[in-house]
């Protein structure tokens, strides 16, 4: 009797244990975020740099055209 109650015990952890896992999304979000922030960051550093190589072309042929 006592093994039974221990056993339907341990499946009644287990199944809550389940669950528990099975509801937490903290860790996913996380991980969305991070792909997000990733992806933006990506974009503003191409956006930057092409637009830094286009004001230092333009920048130096007036420089140039000055002298």
């Amino acid at each position: 009797m006592e093994r039974e109650q221990n056993m339907s015990m341990r499946r009644l952890i287990s199944l809550a244990l389940v669950r528990r896992f099975l509801r937490a999304q903290e860790g996913a979000t996380a991980i969305e975020y991070a792909i997000i922030a990733g992806g933006v960051s990506i974009a503003i550093v191409t956006t930057i740099t092409s637009l830094g190589s286009a004001l230092k072309t333009n920048f130096y042929d007036k420089l140039a055209a000055m002298f």
